[in-house]
């Protein structure tokens, strides 16, 4: 199925939101909840597919369904549709600070490999799909980036990397980054898990116990910030339960 035709503007800087313009007709996928507001004569509808392909039988989509729920994401795709007569706009936004990225998939070859969280929304006819990486080293230790979504279609995609974006672009070398720092990547990038340094480094050097590494000819999107490692912050920050109890009964 070919995809729809949208247009779009990236608003903001630091907390960024993607507001995409639907002509009559035209319908925009997103994952629940990444909604921030819509115009009258937009109406959406929670699926269970992604509707790239019209005629995916109910079996087909229920798999689908069922590994997106074990992975840990919502079992629905939410379809934003313009059913009114003049184009009209919906807007999506991140659940924390960052950066997002609009992807012409016609111009990176069909097909990238993200982070199963960072996937914002597209036009429909994407098709949205759970990967596994196939090498035993990723599967067990790959943490974040054991689990990736596979976006395939020729139209646009959009992603989100927290903090701020960095983009490479490889042409046969090879960058090791943290496994959560990934975002996506383009065909042509070979995917793995890598010790991180020495038994020494490994326990405290502070880095992790593994490290991503990509290597080919492609785009790589990393970031700065990734949502894992805000939490941990926070927590560590956050005054104990002890400490909140001074002074209470």
């Amino acid at each position: 199925m070919k995809s729809h035709e949208v247009d779009y503007e990236i608003i903001g800087e630091a907390c960024q939101l993607v507001e995409i313009e639907l002509d009559p007709g035209e319908t925009v996928i997103a994952e629940a909840g990444a909604m921030n507001y819509l115009e009258e004569g937009i109406e959406f509808e929670s699926k269970m597919g992604d509707g790239s392909n019209p005629d995916e039988g109910l079996m087909s989509k229920m798999f689908g369904a069922a590994k997106r729920k074990l992975t840990g994401e919502s079992v629905f795709i939410t379809h934003f549709s313009n059913c009114g007569s003049a184009k009209k706009r919906v807007a999506f936004s991140a659940p924390y600070p960052g950066s997002i990225v609009a992807l012409d998939m016609a111009e990176l070859g069909g097909r990238v490999i993200c982070q199963k969280d960072s996937f914002l929304a597209a036009a429909l006819g994407t098709k949205i799909s759970v990967t596994f990486n196939r090498k035993l080293g990723a599967g067990f230790f790959g943490g974040e980036g054991f689990i990736l979504q596979s976006l395939e279609g020729d139209g646009k995609a959009f992603i989100h990397a927290g903090g701020t974006l960095i983009k490479k672009q490889l042409t046969g070398e090879t960058l090791r980054v943290d496994t959560g720092c990934l975002v996506g990547f383009t065909e042509g990038i070979n995917y793995d898990i890598e010790r991180a340094g020495s038994l020494k480094s490994m326990l405290f050097g502070g880095e992790g116990l593994f490290l991503a590494t990509l290597s080919g000819h492609g785009t790589v999107w990393l970031q700065s910030m990734p949502f894992s490692r805000l939490a941990d912050r926070i927590m560590q920050s956050a005054p104990s339960a002890s400490g909140n109890s001074i002074g209470e009964d």
